[in-house]
């Protein structure tokens, strides 16, 4: 009883000791993992769909609590003027989530741009959504108010040949972005003018 007793003594403090080391371990690299993620898988996503930007959006950006979720946001300069930001959001789509960053206008409430950051659709056919220029430039200009949807569901956008389910989920991302941005519009004003 004795041995059991030093043997659940030891993998007890073993495992306290392993599991500080683990959160410290993660702790310490939150930052660069994140600044990893911004730099190679959304930072050029971010920087293409805002060309033409005077800043960095990738330095100027601030993060806000929506419900339980802390999102980033991403902010343009245009013509001097601090008038548009970009965040993430997903969609469903046939292999799983597809992440999209759409830009917005915040004094014309207009999409700017989208880019698909992630996704697992299937190679050469929905991953178009992400490859695909035209795809993503038909989402430029619209008012970020209105339902998206692809053609074949009512809606004003062609979808990808081949690839109808990788095409409702950018539109579905675009969607879930309009109500996150009507939503938030009021703090990310605050946010942006200060």
């Amino acid at each position: 009883m004795r041995e059991m007793i030093k043997l659940f003594v030891v993998i007890t403090i073993f495992s306290a000791v392993s599991g500080g080391l683990l959160t410290a371990l993660e702790s310490g690299t939150k930052e660069r993992i994140e600044y990893q993620q911004l730099k190679f898988v959304k930072g050029p996503t971010i920087k293409h769909i805002m060309d033409g930007c005077s800043n960095d959006p990738l330095v100027d950006r601030f993060k806000l609590l929506d419900g339980k979720i802390e999102r980033s946001f991403f902010v343009g300069v245009f013509n001097g003027k601090r008038d548009a930001v970009a965040f993430e959001t997903y969609g469903k789509g046939f292999g799983g989530d597809i992440g999209v960053i759409v830009a917005i206008n915040v004094e014309t409430d207009k999409i700017i741009g989208i880019g698909v950051t992630t996704h697992s659709e299937t190679p050469g056919v929905g991953s178009r959504a992400q490859t695909d220029p035209a795809f993503g430039a038909q989402f430029k200009g619209l008012a970020i108010d209105q339902p998206f949807r692809v053609k074949p569901d009512g809606g004003q956008i062609d979808a990808i040949s081949g690839a109808t389910f990788s095409s409702r989920g950018v539109c579905g991302a675009v969607a879930a972005s309009s109500d996150i941005y009507k939503r938030l519009k009021p703090k990310i004003l605050e946010k942006i003018k200060s």
